[in-house]
């Protein structure tokens, strides 16, 4: 029998399908094409099932395209039939009228649609007229009383369009926005697309209207840390949601279309797969005391570079782990720490 380990699953990734409508090159799943062999119904029912054993509270369902794999209600249904709050990410290009019976029949929790710019900038990534389509998904999503937020992916081109695309958000119900910074894995890494942000004028734009935005807006965990709103920046503007470290292989995993399982989907290489869920349980990958090392085995003194020196060091943990392992293949680094570039201006 395995040991049982201290760590407490809570919520989960799972991309239930590789499809997806697009081919965008700065994808990090490289989606397109369904996987060969993916987790039949049946299968996907049997993970559901384990993720409610282990007590996961929340799963956030992506692709390629959920809304391409035609059993998705049903796998959706068997989460929340547990109590497994549910959210569904998807670019809004398929969506329509015939999809909001059955994300209130799945008991759905949420929609986010991903839109990353512009029109003309949005489009240009995925296909003419990609931006409309994703718009008016929101739009009906929001007329029918589904909650539905915005998700956008910043790469060096496209953080130019923050200013613009948020005056075209506030005309929306929201019910939030998140930014995060594009990583360089997958078509980001092959493509030639420069994944390069300037995090302290993220952060700028973040501070100057969180207050007065018409929904909640924050940056997601690849982008910081521990500037001076540190506790507000990540959705809750009246404080109390300061970054607490990676959390894959802690309190988070990531399933993919397969049955792969890592600590985090954005931890996109065979390195970081921990099991797979046709060979072994979900349990016995989660409670595996070998398994989810670089975090499970963390310690203060596996930092690098500035984050070794640094007083936040033991509780940021070095930042996003992905980001940083795609960014320059040092795990406990953060390559682009907000602080530490705040820092260095003020002392150029």
């Amino acid at each position: 029998m395995l040991k049982p380990v201290r760590y407490r699953l809570r919520s989960c990734v799972w991309e239930i399908t590789l499809a997806c409508c697009f081919n965008c090159k700065y994808c990090g799943s490289r989606a397109g094409r369904a996987r060969e062999n993916e987790l039949t119904a049946e299968e996907c029912f049997s993970v559901a099932d384990q993720l409610a054993a282990l007590g996961c509270r929340r799963v956030s369902m992506i692709g390629g395209e959920v809304f391409m794999r035609p059993d998705w209600e049903s796998i959706v249904s068997r989460l929340t039939s547990q109590g497994v709050r549910t959210a569904i990410i998807t670019n809004g290009f398929l969506f329509g009228s015939e999809h909001i019976e059955a994300l209130k029949r799945a008991r759905v929790e949420s929609v986010a649609v991903s839109i990353d710019g512009l029109r003309e900038t949005h489009d240009a990534y995925r296909t003419r007229g990609s931006f409309e389509r994703a718009v008016n998904t929101i739009d009906t999503l929001a007329a029918n009383g589904v909650p539905v937020s915005v998700i956008t992916t910043l790469n060096h081109e496209n953080q130019a369009d923050l200013e613009g695309l948020y005056a075209v958000l506030c005309e929306k119900p929201l019910a939030a926005w998140q930014i995060q910074a594009c990583s360089p894995m997958g078509n980001a890494q092959e493509g030639g697309v420069d994944h390069r942000i300037d995090p302290v004028r993220v952060i700028d734009f973040i501070e100057r209207n969180m207050y007065s935005a018409p929904f909640p807006m924050g940056i997601a965990d690849n982008i910081g840390y521990f500037t001076e709103n540190e506790d507000k920046l990540r959705g809750r503007c009246s404080g109390g949601a300061p970054f607490t470290g990676c959390r894959a292989g802690l309190s988070a995993i990531g399933i993919d279309s397969v049955g792969n399982v890592r600590g985090c989907e954005s931890m996109y290489d065979e390195r970081f797969i921990e099991g797979n869920l046709r060979e072994r349980s979900l349990e016995s990958i989660w409670n595996d005391e070998n398994a989810f090392a670089y975090n499970r085995r963390f310690t203060k003194e596996l930092l690098t570079g500035a984050c070794k020196t640094c007083e936040y060091g033991s509780r940021c943990a070095g930042g996003c782990r992905s980001y940083a392992y795609f960014v320059h293949g040092k795990m406990y680094e953060a390559p682009y720490c907000a602080k530490e570039l705040i820092k260095k201006c003020q002392t150029q």
